[in-house]
Parts: structure tokens; C-alpha cells; sequence
């Protein structure tokens, strides 16, 4: 009786360890939420402090096997910085990844991403008005992340993961000095199997 309740579990075990398994082909849609905190760098020593906000998009992952696959999608993001005196410098962009994610441990319900990231300037302004026509209107940043899985059913699961950004573009079309975007985000989705 005891080898059969302890295979009953080991089958138990391996079923629901081969329910989040992808096979090649298989896409998952991620409409997701998060919160963010953005900050300038660069050569210069600036004081500025992080600026947060709202984070929101939909991703994709298309699967090449169990453990890779191609992550995209569009994401609306906050960056800038806060300064002195109570200065704030506020970006918006829609952002294009386009990252490979590796799916990892026993279940695969852990995945770390990595690749470029495309994002255009959609608005930009200080406290004194709009400042769009002085930033660049494209960025080109690394993106990189981890993120978890909790399997609700075969169909649906739950992912939280976090996300940075590190800006490879200039910020501003014309500066004496290097200022580029750094962003980080903790969010929220929900994944579904198409």
C-alpha cells in the first residue's frame, strides 16, 4: 500500500510539473501592471533622485522549446528623474522588447530574460512645459528581467516579475555631458495559454 500511495504522488508530482512545460510553437499572451522607478546616469555626478509611476502593457512569449523563448510586446513607461529644488523631468514611451527567455528549475515556472529594447518618446515636459522637441525621440535600451509563474490551471497562470532597463541612448538631443535613462519595475500579470 505504501509503494502505491508514494507512486500515486510521484505521478501526481510529475503531472502538474508538466503542466506549465511548453511545447515548440505554443504562445502565451501577458497582459500585465506594475510599479516603476526611474533615475538619469551618466558621466556627470547628478543629484537627482528617482522618479516612480505606473507601468502597463501586454507581452508575449513565443516558445522554441521548454526552456526558450522569444519575449516581446508593448509596454507604456515612465522614466525621467526628480532634482533639486523640486525639479522633475517626466518621459513617457511606448517600449518594444524583444528578449530571449529562458524558462528554468524542475517546473520551468522561473524565467530570466534578456535583450534589446526599443522605445519611443511619446511625451516629455518639466515644470516649466513641454520639453519633447529637446529629448531624443528614440531610445535604445538593454532590457533584462526574472520573473515567476503560479499556475492557477493548465490555461492561466499568474506572473510576477521584475523588469529593468538600461538606457544605451541620450536622453537629450544636444547636451556637453552623458545623461541616459535607468528604469526598474515589479509587476503583475496574468498569462495566457492561446
Amino acid at each position: 500500500m505504501k509503494k502505491i500511495l508514494l507512486s500515486a504522488i510521484a505521478l501526481l508530482a510529475f503531472g502538474f510539473a508538466e503542466a506549465q512545460n511548453r511545447e515548440k510553437g505554443a504562445i502565451e499572451l501577458i497582459p500585465q501592471i506594475g510599479y516603476s522607478s526611474a533615475n538619469y546616469y551618466g558621466e556627470e555626478d547628478f543629484d537627482s533622485n528617482t522618479i516612480s509611476g505606473v507601468t502597463f502593457g501586454v507581452g508575449a512569449d513565443y516558445f522554441f522549446n521548454d526552456r526558450w523563448s522569444l519575449r516581446s510586446g508593448l509596454h507604456y513607461q515612465k522614466m525621467g528623474a526628480k532634482g533639486t529644488g523640486g525639479y522633475e523631468e517626466k518621459l513617457n514611451y511606448l517600449t518594444l522588447p524583444v528578449n530571449a527567455n529562458w524558462h528554468f528549475g524542475s517546473t520551468r515556472k522561473w524565467n530570466l530574460n534578456f535583450g534589446p529594447s526599443f522605445s519611443m518618446l511619446m511625451s516629455a515636459e518639466n515644470n516649466f512645459g513641454d520639453i519633447k522637441d529637446e529629448a531624443n525621440s528614440f531610445q535604445l535600451g538593454l532590457a533584462y528581467g526574472i520573473g515567476y509563474k503560479i499556475e492557477v490551471n493548465e490555461k492561466f497562470s499568474i506572473l510576477i516579475d521584475m523588469q529593468g532597463i538600461t538606457g544605451l541612448t541620450e536622453v537629450p538631443k544636444e547636451s556637453d555631458f552623458t545623461l541616459k535613462n535607468a528604469y526598474s519595475s515589479i509587476n503583475v500579470g496574468g498569462v495566457f495559454k492561446l
